[in-house]
């Protein structure tokens, strides 16, 4: 199969031809259809996040089943499906829990195959490492069953692609992890895929006012599409401020989805008292972030992170589609361009350089 291939960070990717093995126990081969290129694949091609390499990015992916392996249950050949990256055991106390989304982060291994065994993606002798338990820019994917669900065939791949991770990412941290009630407020700092579809998800859940906050007028024009009533550009003033004059004294809730120390900041400092601000994007390791102390007693304000939407994806993926069909999701307008995998080294620089008209640029195959 043809694969983009991660050789050197912040080099163009290299398109070669891959080798996939055979769908082993637990395992599932899928055809891909539509892959999705999420900011977060370019935090890992410029090296921002380190990985090892070889290796093949991509994670938000939509496909058809191939083949399955024994003791596979959740699909079945033909079946179409999106992958997520947050995989889950079904039996450890997260889970139990029900917080499925973190299981993959302490239970890791169990979604891989073991060192001795044969690797799932190689080319030639050499082993490429698997990206986030799925590597989706290749021709197809062998992951672990609890990587994907079966949806609906007759939703549009490049759409259904795009719900394994920014959609979910967005939309399901305003619906789980922050629960945002009708008629609050809410603001949004980061106008891309993921800020967009955090703006929608807040539009669905009856907040009254939805404040969106980028550097691009061209991002703020998008922002309206998705639901947000208010807009704000730092450019044109101390954004913490700006949102306090808008709403009387900050919001009731606020999420970060860019990633940077400032950002993050600024969202939990433009919370009204017992406030939630909820950070979604990908802050750099070893940076820490600051509030005051004092505030956090006081004013009851909180802050709190969530990873993949704090999701149940086998629940919450089928509901997303049928918000779509309903046309109260607005994945169309979520689709900025479709490319050809010899596109995406562009496309992560598109996404790297934050043009403004950007929000996911889909990989399709034929």
């Amino acid at each position: 199969m043809k694969a983009a291939v991660l050789r050197e960070p912040n080099k163009p990717l290299s398109i070669e031809e891959v080798s996939i093995s055979k769908p082993g126990p637990r395992e599932v081969l899928v055809r891909l259809k539509a892959v999705g290129v999420c900011h977060s694949d370019v935090h890992f091609w410029d090296g921002a996040f380190p990985h090892e390499l070889p290796t093949i990015l991509g994670h938000e992916s939509a496909g058809v089943v191939e083949q399955v392996g024994s003791m596979v249950s959740a699909v079945k050949s033909g079946d179409h499906v999106v992958s997520i990256l947050s995989p889950f055991c079904g039996t450890c106390e997260h889970c139990l829990t029900g917080h499925m989304s973190v299981c993959h982060t302490v239970n890791r291994p169990l979604f891989q195959r073991a060192d001795d065994d044969a690797p799932r993606l190689y080319a030639g002798k050499e082993k490429l490492n698997q990206f986030l338990n799925l590597s989706s820019f290749a021709e197809q994917i062998l992951v672990h069953e609890n990587t994907l669900c079966a949806i609906d065939p007759e939703m549009p791949m490049d759409r259904a692609a795009l719900i394994g991770c920014g959609v979910i990412t967005g939309v399901g941290s305003v619906f789980h992890a922050a629960q945002v009630e009708p008629g609050s407020t809410v603001a949004v700092v980061g106008c891309g895929g993921v800020g967009l579809s955090a703006i929608n998800g807040a539009a669905i859940a009856g907040a009254s006012r939805i404040i969106a906050i980028d550097l691009s007028d061209d991002k703020l024009k998008m922002a309206k599409k998705f639901g947000a009533t208010d807009f704000v550009n730092p450019k044109n003033g101390d954004p913490i401020e700006q949102v306090k004059e808008l709403t009387g004294g900050g919001v009731h809730y606020s999420f970060e989805c860019i990633g940077l120390k400032q950002t993050a900041e600024q969202s939990y400092l433009m919370l009204r008292p017992r406030g939630v601000s909820t950070i979604i994007g990908m802050i750099p390791p070893g940076v820490n972030i600051e509030v005051p102390g004092i505030e956090l007693l006081v004013t009851e304000k909180r802050l709190q992170g969530a990873v993949m939407g704090s999701n149940r994806f086998r629940v919450d993926f089928p509901r997303l589609i049928e918000l779509y069909k309903q046309g109260r999701l607005h994945l169309d307008d979520l689709v900025s361009d479709r490319i050809g995998l010899d596109g995406i080294t562009g496309a992560l620089q598109n996404l790297k350089d934050n043009k403004g008209t950007v929000a996911r640029q889909v990989v399709m195959f034929d």
